[in-house]
């Protein structure tokens, strides 16, 4: 075994197989990949192998896709086979809701560039003989789709991966990963150590007990996973599979029988306490009892099933994650990248995303905005079990559900409240959650002042309410008072501070002290990878305030720039102050009443901050806005945030102040044309591209 490597992959599943692959493919040989016990022996021995490519995002999309591209040909480049059966897929829909959702499938795939066509039931029984067509008002069929076997497609990247140079070692177990300074100098194994400033973990249901040993945290939970195989009863060899998310199930062809299985409502996690040392290339006993409620919902649409053989019953472990999407890319200890937390999907895309994780770590940079994959989207909270335990599950359990705009996860809450959480409860706030964080969507008694005629048609109304219009009109017309508490604030101070921030921003941010500054910060090829005000608050100490839900990202992007020699110190402080916006024409005679200092234009600039009292409540006040009207952000002390609300909620009646939501804030921030990263801003759009130039 090599006693130094380029990169170390920790995981023989078909994920290691792939990042493996590709990082050799890249030109990149001195690879090594080391397997506790054999290749395939976590979960991918077990999978169904289902391959499909819609996903809700274009970059998700292209991962599938790409992984298809690669599916096609890689038996011809190795002379092994793959198992690849391009069979085509089937999304029945027995409801008017599935209906639009399978149309809106349709128009996310024209756009994506797949060949998804919506089709009668009667079309999706001609090609699916053995279904039922009760109750089905139609299909979306995909016919470049299809099923894989997971270990010939494992063995398949493995020997590419091995021509190129890469070495395989298999029963090598990690006993200890090295980092310094914070960053990655080898792997210990019980064969011998290797050293390496590069690891990517791959480690499938292994991958939080691996993340631990380099202090990364990975939220991943093993998920009972179960699906039949019946024996072969003559059924075509290229029936396309089919899914019914109504009644919960998948189903595949299989050498003339059937693989079905689906995600049932009461779920099974399994290994919380630890996964067995020698659970190499094993199942869990069957649990018919749980399958009972999938196997009724399959008679229902293949009848057959009643009366058919059933060969076995298999019962697997495979790792969940909180959202229900991949964890990729790099972690907050450099050098210690992460690629697992497949979901089930792990066929599906390990070709496309092994390409993009090797690409991001050759290249530095990613192909695709990976956001919704990106490991730093979690942060301290899931070290909780607890929590990540109830997410993940909601996430099993609800896996087929129809998700309409504004959907809101109801798991793990509350978990964290703002101080006024009790006035925004007084006030009928009809809360949502992000980042853990509870936040009014909007306060429900404000909808008798808006208009109900005005609800969007079909999915986009269902979650929706007259108040947000109120508040939205309030917020242009009189004032509305926002709690931004949540938002993530992160300081960078120390001598180093300034021309840190310098490098770093596509702005001047190390103006005056007391100056706000809207700013970027680009990767390499100049793409947007945050987007955020920073206050300088004094000569060598500034405070960025960022989206609640890119604190985690936008923290560990800076940090990872930071220089290690004590000159700057990156802290996150969100959880140290309360925030509150007032915004609105009579935002000055609301507040100026309460400040100790005046108010007035010519005193109080545009994007500029001062320290001042409002009430009897320290705050740094900044005037700046992110609805396009006059107003301040307030920010004090966490414990005085309830006594700051109330004080500006008195002063503000006479004046016909609301309490405002952030649906009402991304319609103002919507109307005035403020961009927000991740969805209308990307790493994959310049500043001068998405219309920012002039903060460049």
């Amino acid at each position: 075994m090599r006693t130094d490597a380029r990169a170390v992959v920790i995981g023989g599943g078909v994920g290691g197989a792939a990042v493996l692959y590709w990082l050799a493919r890249l030109g990149w040989d001195d690879v090594v990949l080391v397997e506790r016990a054999d290749l395939t022996s976590g979960s991918t021995f077990h999978s169904a192998g289902l391959v499909g490519q819609l996903r809700g995002s274009l970059s998700l999309t292209k991962m599938m896709m790409s992984s298809v591209d690669l599916y096609r040909s890689l038996e011809d480049e190795v002379g092994l086979e793959t198992g690849w059966h391009e069979v085509g897929s089937l999304r029945l829909a027995s409801s008017e809701e599935r209906m639009e959702e399978l149309a809106r499938q349709a128009g996310w795939a024209q756009t994506f560039g797949l060949p998804l066509d919506l089709i009668s039931a009667d079309e999706a029984g001609t090609l699916f003989p053995p279904m039922s067509k009760d109750g089905v008002l139609g299909a979306a069929y995909l016919p470049t789709d299809g099923y894989i076997d997971p270990s010939q497609l494992t063995f398949a990247l493995a020997e590419g991966a091995r021509r190129r140079g890469a070495e395989i070692k298999t029963n090598t177990r990690v006993t200890e990963i090295g980092v310094e300074r914070g960053q990655v100098t080898g792997v210990q194994t019980d064969k011998g150590s290797i050293s390496t400033e590069i690891v990517v973990n791959a480690g499938g249901m292994f991958a939080a007990e691996i993340g631990a040993l380099a202090g990364v945290i990975v939220p991943t939970v093993p998920m009972a996973h179960e699906y039949l195989i019946t024996r072969p009863s003559g059924l075509p060899l290229d029936l396309p599979t089919m899914r019914d998310p109504s009644l919960l199930v998948y189903f595949r062809g299989e050498s003339g029988g059937l693989v079905m299985g689906g995600y049932e409502r009461n779920p099974a996690p399994w290994g919380l306490d630890g996964i067995p040392a020698d659970f190499n290339g094993k199942l869990l006993a069957e649990d018919w009892d749980r399958f009972e409620e999938l196997m009724r919902n399959a008679i229902v649409r293949v009848p057959d099933l009643a009366d058919a053989e059933v060969v076995r019953l298999i019962n697997g472990p495979e790792a969940f994650t909180p959202d229900g999407e991949f964890i990729l890319g790099p972690s907050e200890v450099r050098g210690f990248w992460i690629a697992a937390g497949f979901c089930a999907h792990g066929l599906a895309g390990a070709g496309g995303m092994g390409k993009l994780v090797a690409e991001w770590i050759v290249e530095g940079l990613p192909s695709l905005d990976t956001w919704e994959m990106d490991s730093r989207r979690f942060g301290g909270d899931y070290a909780n079990r607890d929590y990540t335990l109830a997410r993940t599950v909601e996430i099993y359990s609800t896996y087929y559900d129809v998700k309409y705009p504004g959907h809101e996860r109801q798991a793990g809450r509350p978990l964290h409240l703002s101080p006024t959480y009790p006035r925004l409860q007084e006030l009928g706030a009809a809360f949502g959650e992000k980042s853990g964080w509870e936040r009014p969507n909007w306060f429900e008694p404000n909808a008798l002042a808006g208009e109900e005629s005005l609800r969007p048609r079909g999915w986009a109304g269902r979650l929706w309410s007259p108040a947000i219009g109120a508040e939205h009109r309030a917020t242009r017309e009189t004032a509305a008072l926002f709690d931004e508490t949540s938002f993530a604030k992160i300081e960078v101070s120390g001598t180093g501070a300034a021309g840190f921030l310098e490098h770093l921003c596509d702005n001047r941010v190390a103006r005056d002290v007391g100056a706000i500054t809207y700013t970027q910060m680009l990767n390499e090829r100049g793409g947007i990878e945050c987007d955020f005000t920073v206050t300088r608050l004094a000569e060598d100490r500034f405070r960025v305030v960022t989206g609640t839900a890119f604190g985690r990202h936008d923290l560990a992007w800076i940090s990872s720039h930071a220089p290690d020699d004590g000159s700057v110190a990156v802290e996150d402080v969100t959880s140290t102050l309360a925030c509150l916006g007032l915004w609105g024409p009579k935002a000055r005679e609301i507040l100026q009443p309460l400040a100790t200092e005046s108010l007035a234009d010519d005193d109080f600039k545009y994007m500029r901050s001062r320290e001042l009292a409002i009430g009897a409540v320290p705050c740094l006040a900044l005037r700046v806005t992110y609805v396009g009207e006059l107003g301040w952000e307030l920010y004090c002390p966490m414990e005085q945030g309830l006594e700051l609300w109330d004080a500006i909620w008195a002063s503000g009646k006479e004046h016909g102040l609301v309490a405002g939501g952030y649906k009402a804030i991304d319609s103002c921030r919507l109307e005035k044309g403020y961009r927000v990263w991740g969805a209308d801003i990307t790493p994959e759009d310049t500043p001068y591209e998405a219309g920012l130039g002039f903060a460049v």
